[in-house]
Formats: structure tokens, sequence, C-alpha cells
């Protein structure tokens, strides 16, 4: 007879056995189709759940390749994966990168013809695609369920999946439908994934998907190859075009809380030789399509938008996003800037704030078709918070989303790396915006106080009587947007409260002590300008080590040719970071080039000799 403890390790030996084998399929289909050789953090425990039929919940930061946590699984598995995804240009964008890597894959939307729709179910019967991407409704209707539940499906993957979550930043009633997928495909695991999901948004995923016992994967939010920078817009149009002036010829991302602002943005932008394009709701589904080309296919480099635009966007080279005026939560921002740099490589965050732009989303929020008002403004309250802060903002962002940052300094923010400086004597200053407080009898907002601090003649100053008070102008030689900031920073560190609906200035416990000199805080400002015209300590020196910078802009340069004769973006032929490693290797043979990062085999095949060429016959300057 044989001993249980036997039995056990046979076991053991066999579960270890068969998930080595699993991994090492995943390796195999990386290396193939995408040419990576190995998995980014959480890719392995997301795929492996896919591959074994575990629910799951996928969180995983924009750029931290969500996408490849169910393409790759449905490659190794036999039958039809299912990818319900929100927008039709999403689905299209990863449909095309994915053909263009040899993987055949279709999406069914009401873009298409008929004929069209019926080829594609066609394929679907013959197994001639791996993975069909569905809107939620479509996926619903009973001719899709009938094609689905007569052909094998492999699994089920949920994007975008914190709209089905109404406390999520970006609910969508029809995405709740999907509660149904559990009882309707009840053998197969299904995937839901997002980009930015807090605690109970993951909790209500798994809830409303009614996952059977879903691993929760959570990556961390972090997006270290980002510099986050905040500034209070001043001068905007400077502000702008002082970063893209850093990133000529780069793509980059402007988004406008108004459509107002985003037209005049843009004609500004024109009118100083940048080609930059408009999109807002009012332009026609034909124009914002046309932009929205424009810009993938790189025959512009900036898009100046509302929050209308971006969801959609597979686009991994970005280089900059700006916000030129204040996002309406953490959520949206986390979003919104996450579409910078999701190639993995260095990218510039820009946030341009004003002490209005509060005012502007809660008078939006608070419209005819508000829901959930307080919950929205307790959003926006985090996100002035996160604006006026003295901390650095890549913990801030971590921290928002229940995780720590290890480490002193990210060193990639304004903040860490030197952009603002403490002031000198911060107990002193403190000391005179308290006091101005009390003088006014803690009865006014941050921004009267301010005024009153600089000595402004504002007649309503001058009518109540203040500017009489012994603090009237006690900092009459600072701008009033640093004594601003200043007023917030004592907020934030608990020496200052706001209360009631019109956020009124009070002492704490906290600011006494700092009127009798026992604790000191801790205020900062703008540092002097550099000379420097790019950002000090972007995080790039790992992907530009080694690199021949002239022979990254040849390839450039062909990759754009070879782009523009195919009609399609230029990162579908080679990412930037495929091209620096080019540039580093410098291979003189196929085999050796196909061994440079995100080189598969189909993209080998179809431009390896081109770019070969391009690195052999490269003749350094000087030589």
């Amino acid at each position: 007879m044989t001993d249980s403890r036997d039995d056990q390790q046979f076991e053991l030996h066999d579960a270890k056995t068969a998930a080595a084998g699993v991994i090492d399929r995943l390796r195999e289909t990386l290396q193939k189709y995408w040419g990576y050789e190995q998995f980014r953090p959480l890719q392995q425990e997301a795929m492996t759940a896919a591959l074994t039929g575990h629910d799951s919940v996928v969180v995983l930061p924009t750029g931290g390749g969500k996408s490849l946590c169910y393409q790759a699984p449905a490659l190794c598995m036999p039958g039809l994966a299912i990818v319900v995804s929100p927008l039709i240009s999403l689905m299209k964008d990863q449909v095309d990168a994915l053909r263009s890597l040899g993987v055949p894959a279709a999406y069914a939307n009401s873009s298409l013809t008929m004929d069209e729709q019926r080829g594609v179910e066609d394929d679907a019967r013959q197994g001639r695609i791996k993975l069909l991407y569905l809107a939620p409704e479509r996926l619903l209707t009973e001719r899709t369920l009938r094609l689905l539940q007569a052909i094998p499906v492999s699994l089920i993957a949920v994007d975008e999946a914190h709209c089905v979550s109404m406390w999520g930043h970006d609910f969508r009633p029809e995405y709740r439908q999907l509660s149904r997928l559990q009882s309707l495909f009840p053998q197969l695991a299904i995937q839901a994934l997002t980009a930015t999901a807090s605690p109970q948004v993951r909790e209500d995923i798994a809830e409303q998907l009614q996952l059977r016992e879903p691993k929760m994967l959570l990556g961390s939010f972090d997006r270290p190859n980002l510099v986050y920078r905040v500034q209070r817009r001043c001068d905007l149009f400077g502000q702008v075009t002082e970063v893209i002036d850093r990133y000529r010829g780069e793509s980059g991302i402007i988004y406008c809380i108004s459509k107002r602002e985003v037209n005049e943005l843009c004609r500004k932008l024109v009118q100083q030789g940048v080609r930059a394009r408009p999109y807002h709701a009012d332009l026609t589904g034909e124009d914002r399509h046309r932009f929205q080309e424009e810009f993938i296919k790189d025959r512009i480099e900036v898009i100046v938008a509302t929050v209308a635009f971006g969801m959609g966007i597979d686009k991994p080279d970005v280089r900059f996003v700006i916000h030129a005026g204040m996002p309406k939560s953490i959520e949206h921002y986390q979003q919104e800037s996450g579409r910078a740099g999701r190639d993995g490589l260095e990218a510039e965050c820009c946030l341009f704030y004003s002490g209005q732009d509060f005012f502007v989303w809660k008078r939006i929020l608070d419209g005819p078709q508000a829901e959930n008002l307080d919950q929205s403004l307790a959003a926006l309250n985090r996100m002035t918070q996160y604006c006026q802060s003295v901390i650095c903002r890549h913990r801030t962002l971590v921290a928002h989303f229940g995780q720590q940052l290890p480490g002193d300094s990210c060193g990639a923010c304004d903040v860490c790396r030197g952009d603002l400086e403490e002031v000198e004597d911060p107990t002193t200053i403190g000391q005179k915006i308290l006091s101005c407080v009390l003088r006014l009898r803690q009865q006014y907002g941050g921004d009267y106080t301010a005024k009153v601090l600089i000595g402004s003649k504002e007649q309503r100053i001058v009518d109540k009587g203040h500017d009489r008070l012994s603090t009237y102008g006690l900092l009459g030689n600072v701008q009033k947007g640093t004594v601003r900031d200043w007023i917030e920073q004592l907020v934030e560190q608990g020496f200052l409260v706001k209360s009631g609906e019109y956020h009124m200035l009070e002492v704490t416990d906290q600011g006494r002590r700092l009127l009798q000199r026992d604790v000191t805080p801790r205020l900062l400002q703008a540092a002097p300008a550099t000379k420097s015209k790019r950002p000090r300590h972007l995080p790039d020196d790992d992907s530009w080590q080694d690199v021949d910078r002239g022979l990254f802009e040849e390839l450039r340069r062909l990759r754009r040719d070879v782009a523009s004769r195919l009609g399609v973006p230029a990162y579908m032929v080679f990412g930037d970071a495929t091209l620096r490693d080019v540039a580093r290797r410098q291979p003189t043979s196929l085999e050796d080039f196909r061994q440079c990062h995100g080189v598969g085999d189909k993209k080998l095949a179809d431009f390896g000799d081109q770019f070969l060429a391009e690195v052999v016959s490269y003749d350094p300057p000087g030589d």
C-alpha cells in the first residue's frame, strides 16, 4: 500500500510541474508574439489565474501591461477569448496592434457593416480568431449569446472594470448587465481589469460581477517613470509652451476643464506653430475621429481636450500630459496623467491649477444631472489638497489607493527634486497667517485672508475696515498665490481647519501651539528658475544608458517613413523602447535583431531587414 505522504509528495510534484509548464508556455508566447523576455509585476499571477480557471480582479496602473494579462493566456488556450471593452476606438487600436503582431483578433461593433459583422461571426465559428472585443450591450444580445454558447470560449476579460461600480470614477450602467456572465458561462474564468480602483471599488467589482472567490491581484499604483509637477496657474500659456518646448516633435495631451478653454488654448498654440488639434463634445463625430487619428499617427504633436478624450487611446509614446486646470478627483488625475509614458520610458505630468477650479467643478457637479454630490465634493476636496500639498506627489497618489511608497524620496516630483524649497523662518510666517485669521474673527476663507495679508486695496477689504487690522499687509512683499499656498500648507499640517460651506479658516489647538512657537511648520515655495530647459532628475538614466542617440533618431525617421507608407501609427511598427534597445545593442544580424526588446516573430519578418540595414549602414558623426 502506498504511504499517504508519498501520494501527497507526488501530488505536490505534479502541481509544481504543471505550474512550471503553464509559465513556460506563457514565456514562449510572450517571446514569440511580443518579443518580451520577462513578465512585468503581477502579470504572471494574473495570466496563471486565467489559465487555471480562477476568477480575478487585476488592478495594474496604466502602462502596467494589463492587456497582456488576458491576451497571452488567450493564445495559450483552445477556443475564443471574449474581451469586454467600453469604446469603439479602444477596441480598434487593440485589435490593430494585435494583428500587427500576428495575433488573430477582431471586434464587433456599430462601426462595421452587416456583412463585416457576419464575417466576424463566421471567423469565430470557424476558429479563425483568438480574441473577440465586444461592448457589454452587444455581448449580452441574444444573437451574440447564441453564437458564444455554440463555440468553445476560453475566458472572459472585462476591461475598464471600474465602470461596473457606482463608487468608481467612470460608472456606466450598461456594465451592470455583466452580472449575468457568471450564470451564462459558469465554467469560464472571468478576469476583471482596471487601472484605478480604491478598496471599495475593488470589492464592488467582485460583487457586481458575481465573481467566485476571486484572486485580488493588486499591483503598485506608482508610475516611477513619470515626473509630477504642480504649479499655481499664473501665465497659463507661458507655462504650457514651456513644457511643449521641452518636447518638440514628441506627443503630448493637454486637458482643460471647459470647451471654451480648449478652443482658445488650441488656437494660440497653432498660431505659435505647434501642430495641435482640439477635442471636445461639441465637435462632430467625424472631426473627433479625424483629430484622434492624426494624433495617433503622429501627424500632429498635441491634442488639447476636455476629459472626453483619452479613454480609448492606446498610444504608448505620449511624453507629456498637461492639466490646464485641476481634475475633479485623484482617480481621474491618475488615469488622465497615466496616459503619459505607457511605454515605460520617462514622461512628464504637469498640473497648473487655480483656487477657482474648485468652484468651477462645484458648479458643474451641482448641475441638473447631479448624483452623489457629497461624494463628488469630497473627491474634489482631496484633489485640491493634492494640488496644495507639500508631500511627495508619488507618495500622495499611492497613499490614496491604500499603498505606501518605499524610500525617503521618489526623485521624480517637484517636491522631491528641488523645484520647491523651504522658506526661511516658517514659524514667523505661520504666526503672521494665523494671527490674521484670528483678527478676521475666523469668519473668512483662504483667498480673502491672503488678500488682507498682502495688503490688497480691494474695495470690500476697505469697506469692512480690514485695511486697519494690525495684520494687514504683513506679507506685502510676497505674491498672493504664494501666501495662498502657505495657508493651504498650514491646513494640511493641522494648524488651520476649514469649516462650513464657505471653508472659513479656524485656528486649531496645534495652531495655537505654533503661535506660542512650540512647534514649527514646513512651508515651501517655488525655487528660483534654473537655466536648464529640461526638468532635472528625470528618471531616464537607465533607459538612455549606452544608447547611440544619433542612431536612435535615424531609426525614428525610418519608423516614421514605414508607418506613413503603411498608414499605421508609428508605435505599431516599433515602440520607442525597442528603438532605444536597437540603438544600444546595434545588432549585425537578424538573429541578433530578434533579441532586442519588443521584437517578435511577425515584427522581425515584416521590418527586420529594413531596420537592420539602417543599423549596419549607420555612420556616426565624427567617425
